[in-house]
């Protein structure tokens, strides 16, 4: 009997931002599968197996739940956010190619809403135009990447997040790609920091970037830099920062 794995985002961390779809697939399920912290978020009950596993395991931990999926299980893989995003939703179809065992395994995907939207939301509109997304940890891809295309998503002038800004053990990244982001784009556009966004620890800083520094962010901070157009409304409820959708011709 094949069971079915469903991959899903809880959000970025208030329990009113998990989905209705994502919280009845977590009742339904025998099995749920993530990284530590994440798989933390979910609430035990009887019939619920819960197996936590480290962040670099990605790989592992997609075929061990596609392995209890095809032995008839219902399996939630679980991740913050949106899991197609920088998330579990990628390392479950790699783990997919090529093996002919797993193949009547019914996969689906549930989205959330993933950092960048919730702290865009919280800072105002500054993804109100182009924008783009980059994840600045270079343990999947070289350094040499990441500098190009900031680089180029400078040129094209489009509002950036980045996801996984500075880590203990690479602290120096950060610092890296500010110095690239000061000299590709030469202005004082806004940069805001958005911490723990919708948790207790949640913690909003907008600053131009000529003064961003590399302390400003850690791993539960999204960075979003916004375009030459973005604008800082000052308002006496506090600031709003917001890129408005038209582009002079």
């Amino acid at each position: 009997m094949t069971g079915r794995l469903v991959i899903a985002g809880l959000g970025p961390g208030a329990d009113d931002l998990v989905t209705p779809q994502v919280s009845a697939a977590l009742a339904e399920a025998t099995d749920v599968v993530g990284y530590i912290p994440y798989v933390a978020r979910v609430t035990p009950r009887p019939g619920l197996t819960l197996h936590p596993s480290d962040n670099r395991v990605e790989r592992d931990r997609a075929a061990h739940a596609l392995s209890m999926a095809a032995e008839g299980r219902r399996v939630v893989v679980v991740s913050s956010g949106d899991p197609g995003v920088f998330a579990m939703a990628s390392a479950v179809f790699e783990a997919l190619e090529g093996r002919a065992e797993w193949d009547g395994v019914q996969v689906e995907v549930l989205p959330g809403i993933t950092a960048m939207l919730a702290a865009a939301a919280r800072a105002g509109a500054p993804l109100g135009h182009d924008f783009c997304a980059i994840n600045l940890s270079d343990n999947l891809k070289p350094w040499a990447l990441i500098e190009k295309r900031l680089r180029l998503a400078a040129e094209a002038d489009l509002a950036m997040a980045f996801y996984n800004p500075r880590s203990a053990s690479r602290p120096e990244g950060f610092a890296r790609a500010l110095e690239v982001l000061r000299e590709a784009c030469g202005d004082a556009r806004p940069m805001i920091f958005a911490r723990a966004v919708s948790t207790p620890e949640e913690h909003l800083l907008t600053v131009p970037l000529t003064e961003a520094r590399p302390e400003m962010a850690d791993m539960r901070t999204v960075v979003i830099l916004g375009n030459s157009a973005t604008r800082v409304l000052r308002r006496a409820g506090g600031d709003v920062v917001y890129t408005p959708r038209s582009v002079p011709a």
